[in-house]
């Protein structure tokens, strides 16, 4: 293991004393230093671990979720760390800043997360002048959304925009409709706006795949805060417009499960522990109604590798970590990592 990994059990308590933000700040770049130093050579990978999805050869089933890089800052890095992929974003047409401070919380009694960052980035364009200059390889997906002043009637334009300029460095894209944290996101993945959406956006791609000579999947970020007849809805529609993957899930608004924590009436999505079964239990809904060639990345609450098997379990193809990150550290990582192809 390296010696980054190790190193993570006495690092925790220092970055917890900072605010959840600051120390998000200060962990990625560190990553950065890390890296340029060399300290983040990872484990040889095991050619047991590697898996086919979406077209796409992963060196094993853990990736990084959007949210940990939103501005493609540090994708050299975390590959460096073990991930088999890294998901950056969400990224939008234009920068924007976000929600207003503090927006991101910390809930360690439940090994939790409450964040309302608001989709905070530097503009997809300045995303992709990253991505452009990185010097590795390894498969990088890219998360793409709407501003926050894009009225939800003119959001294609948004999502559009955005697969136009991140399509010839992204491994594939991640069209996010189910962030909390943006004022009426998640009405996109009512049938008619979801249809409308992944139909323009399936044209475009085929445009695009003509235009690069190569075909960038197309995978949409859904919610867990479905009920049944919205599944079997937006299961039918990814179904019928052949969408080629789905990502389960996103944060969740519930508090049940943190209801006696004095910050669970902050605003936000909630991510960590407690979403992990619901999660899961989405993926497993999704799996008996998707055909096999949408193939599932589960995510949400995954802290060990019996988490991570659970979701496979369920149906995922692939996983990813961000809330157990930041609890277990990049060791998390290595263990995944090693979890086998079916």
């Amino acid at each position: 293991m390296p010696l980054i990994h190790s190193l993570y059990p006495l690092l925790r308590p220092i970055l917890f004393k900072l605010d959840a933000e600051t120390a998000h700040e200060w962990t990625v770049k560190l990553l950065r230093v890390a890296h340029g130093l060399g300290l983040l050579k990872s484990e040889v990978q095991n050619p047991k671990s590697e898996i086919s999805v979406l077209g796409l050869k992963f060196p094993n089933c853990v990736g990084l979720a959007a949210g940990m890089d939103k501005s493609a800052s540090a994708v050299d890095a975390w590959l460096a760390c073990g991930f088999g992929h890294v998901e950056v974003g969400t990224l939008t047409p234009r920068p924007q800043p976000g929600n207003p401070t503090p927006r991101l919380f910390r809930l360690i009694e439940n090994e939790a997360i409450i964040n309302r960052m608001g989709f905070n980035n530097p503009g997809i364009h300045a995303a992709v002048a990253r991505l452009e200059k990185r010097s590795g390889g390894g498969i990088v997906g890219v998360n793409i959304g709407k501003n926050f002043d894009t009225p939800n009637e003119n959001a294609a334009d948004d999502y559009v925009k955005c697969l136009h300029a991140a399509y010839h460095v992204a491994d594939y894209i991640a069209v996010n409709i189910s962030s909390p944290n943006t004022k009426g996101l998640r009405e996109l993945q009512a049938e008619e706006p979801v249809r409308r959406l992944v139909s323009i956006l399936k044209e475009e791609q085929s445009k695009l795949a003509s235009q690069h000579g190569k075909l960038v999947p197309l995978v949409v970020k859904i919610a867990p805060d479905l009920d049944t007849t919205q599944i079997e809805m937006l299961a039918r529609v990814f179904s019928e417009m052949q969408l080629d993957g789905m990502i389960a899930t996103n944060t969740t608004l519930s508090r049940t499960a943190v209801k006696q924590h004095p910050l669970a009436r902050e605003a936000g999505g909630l991510s960590g522990a407690p979403l992990n079964q619901g999660s899961t239990e989405v993926i497993a809904a999704f799996r008996q109604l998707l055909p096999k060639t949408i193939p599932i990345i589960g995510v949400g609450g995954i802290f060990s590798t019996d988490d991570a098997q659970s979701k496979l379990n369920a149906g995922a193809s692939l996983v990813q970590v961000y809330t157990g990150l930041v609890y277990r550290g990049l060791g998390l990582v290595s263990d995944i990592a090693k979890l086998t192809a079916f």
